[in-house]
């Protein structure tokens, strides 16, 4: 048997497959081309309300007592007075959005605010309030503001978010950033709009993806960051690719040993 003419044969597999398992710099660094990107402000981002929010909503007013009619009645056992009345209003005025994009207020009964923005429905409840109370104080936030990660991230899972706006590399770091076996190009992110579904690809590898209207993320989105080709084939080979990196390493030894011998 021609020990040396197998040696010659099986260590440029070995390179071989070193190499091709080595990622280059383009699939791996982000914000490549950054210093060539022109300056530029910041994108405005504002949230869009949608079915299945749930809105915390506070109306005030100079007079406390002319904005309870505007409040839900939600407060703790044992109130005794009006103005412990106020405080436990306070703490918690929910609305869900209904899956015809409305919310039922006190008063004004039956709102459309799904499909505008924040700023639209803080403007349309202090029209429609100032019939009532003058300069009205309309607190609004989003209480079940999450977003999905899913896919080649070290932590993936469902985050509720504290603020009403957060970034897509903000959510990544969330999901403590992308394994070396993560499609850092081709990011997608699931996102319904007026009740349809989108899907939109990101490349955070080149720098100009903070110009995309998907840098800021919106309630609900879902992000999926797909595996390269060095996980997909090591799913395909299976388990066992270790053993088989070792077996053929001890037989190269093995080998060597021989024809060191035989020489």
């Amino acid at each position: 048997m021609n020990y040396f003419l197998l040696l010659k044969k099986t260590i440029p597999f070995l390179f071989a497959l070193l190499f091709f398992s080595c990622a280059p710099r383009k699939e791996i660094v982000y914000y490549q081309n950054i210093d060539r990107l022109p300056t530029a402000k910041s994108n405005t981002y504002e949230v869009t309300i949608q079915p299945d929010d749930l809105l915390l909503i506070i109306v005030s007013a100079e007079d406390p007592e002319i904005a309870l009619p505007f409040n839900l009645k939600s407060v703790s056992v044992g109130t005794a007075n009006k103005q412990d009345l106020v405080r436990g209003q306070e703490t918690m005025q929910l609305y869900l959005v209904d899956a015809n994009g409305t919310i039922d207020f006190p008063v004004l009964g039956k709102l459309k605010v799904s499909g505008l923005t924040r700023s639209a429905v803080l403007q349309l409840f202090q029209d429609k309030i100032g019939m009532y109370i003058k300069n009205p104080i309309v607190n609004l936030r989003i209480m079940n503001f999450k977003i999905s990660i899913q896919g080649e991230v070290v932590a993936p899972g469902t985050y509720t978010i504290d603020s009403e706006r957060i970034t897509l590399i903000e959510a990544l770091s969330k999901a403590r950033d992308l394994t070396i076996y993560g499609k850092r190009d081709n990011i997608l992110i699931i996102r319904e709009i007026d009740g349809v579904k989108t899907y939109n690809r990101v490349d955070i590898t080149q720098a100009d993806f903070i110009n995309s209207p998907f840098y800021y993320l919106a309630q609900n989105d879902v992000v999926y960051v797909e595996p390269n080709k060095n996980r997909i084939n090591a799913a395909a080979v299976g388990p066992n690719t270790g053993v088989i990196i070792s077996i053929t390493s001890l037989l190269i030894t093995i080998i060597t040993l021989i024809i060191s011998t035989t020489n």
